[in-house]
């Protein structure tokens, strides 16, 4: 086994200075999204130069701007500097990380004209994942995994008194990507549908792979309990600090009453399959591999998920969680009174199809689970 080598760029006094700049500009932009996301539910459509715009774009430049003068002062540094990098135009050289934020840079500036574009010809969007916006969460996605990469790179070459330090950085790394991943899939996660099998469906197919890709590139005992808290802990402050924040509609039609800041809903109690995926890590036997490892981690996010939210559901989706912990009454301004969500009713269910959707769920969540394994191995590997 090769041994520790000192993470290049980095001293007993502290980490790489263009570390803290690339997880500073992954926080940035995921606030920003979350920031704009709330803006769109309480104002409507502004202009361009939303204070939630410029905080995304802030970030994409942060990343851009801190990793092309990494890739300049490497480059041109000594046949040293070059050690644990990717070159590139045989004259290049930088982590790989800082390489795969720049390109998100370049597509999150692209996007930028293209959404303005957008809305001036089609309005206000209804969905999250619209054309310009696609292109622009790519580009998110993409600055959030360089500095994933370049953290965890520092992470699986450092030894001694520096490894603590960069096993919590990138915890915090992991959890602002699988942040991004939640936001993604808000659409088929609001409370309405905590009691419907789209619920599960998607959340088996999107978080196994990330929570299970995370933890096997991690070197932490709880490494999955660590992302997850990570994600709760940026929502919790999300969903009480917005409202504090006043604002009105400025686009019809109107429905609903908002004088504040509308905020997300509450987190998925993800910290429950967390803990239990981190304890299958550490007690499960060398010969439970492969598939049979996957089929675990899948059956188990899927059973202690479905308890604890389904369970939570009844609370979450009723007029008692209409309070400023729970933040149930984050109504959209053009929710109609008779939706569902407003009323606080799950949508009828038949119980066939939620058996149906549920052995779905499973199987997408023991798939899920072994992609996880195979993208979590390389992540262990990654050295540059």
């Amino acid at each position: 086994m090769e041994p520790p080598r000192p993470a290049s760029g980095a001293g007993t006094a502290g980490v790489p200075w263009y570390l803290p700049a690339v997880l500073v500009a992954s926080l940035c932009v995921i606030v920003g999204v979350m920031w704009d996301i709330s803006w769109h539910s309480t104002i409507g459509r502004d202009t361009f130069w939303t204070p939630a715009h410029m905080a995304i774009y802030l970030g994409g430049l942060l990343a851009g701007l801190a990793c092309g003068w990494l890739v300049l002062t490497t480059s041109l540094g000594s046949t040293a500097a070059h050690a644990d990098t990717v070159r590139f135009w045989r004259v290049f050289y930088a982590p790989l990380g800082a390489w795969v934020c720049i390109w998100g840079t370049f597509a999150m500036l692209t996007s930028a004209p293209f959404d303005n574009w957008w809305h001036n010809a089609y309005g206000l969007d209804v969905e999250i994942l619209s054309p310009p916006h696609t292109v622009l969460a790519l580009g998110i996605a993409a600055i959030q995994l360089g500095a994933l990469l370049m953290t965890l790179a520092l992470q699986n070459r450092a030894g001694g008194d520096e490894a603590p330090r960069y096993r919590l950085l990138y915890a915090v790394a992991a959890g602002l990507l699988f942040l991004n991943a939640t936001i993604m899939t808000t659409e088929y996660h609001r409370r309405v549908l905590m009691h419907a099998p789209v619920f599960y469906e998607v959340a088996c197919l999107v978080f196994p792979f990330y929570l299970v890709t995370l933890a096997r590139g991690s070197r932490l005992r709880w490494p999955t309990t660590a992302v997850t808290a990570v994600y709760t802990v940026v929502m919790l402050a999300m969903v009480w600090i917005l409202p504090l924040f006043p604002a009105t509609p400025r686009l019809g039609p109107i429905y609903q009453t908002v004088t504040h800041m509308v905020p997300p809903d509450f987190p998925l109690l993800l910290l429950a399959p967390a803990i239990v995926l981190d304890l299958i890590f550490q007690r499960a036997p060398p010969s439970l591999r492969g598939w049979r490892l996957a089929a675990v981690l899948g059956a188990a996010f899927l059973v202690v998920f479905l308890g604890t939210q389904w369970a939570f559901g009844y609370f979450y989706n009723s007029p008692a969680s209409a309070n400023w912990v729970f933040a149930s009454d984050n109504y959209y301004y053009a929710l109609p009174k008779t939706a569902y969500a407003y009323r606080h009713v799950f949508p009828p269910v038949r119980a066939g199809a939620l058996v149906r959707g549920l052995v779905v769920a499973l199987v997408l969540a023991v798939v899920s689970s072994r992609l996880g394994l195979a993208c979590g191995d390389w992540l262990r590997r990654v050295k540059r």
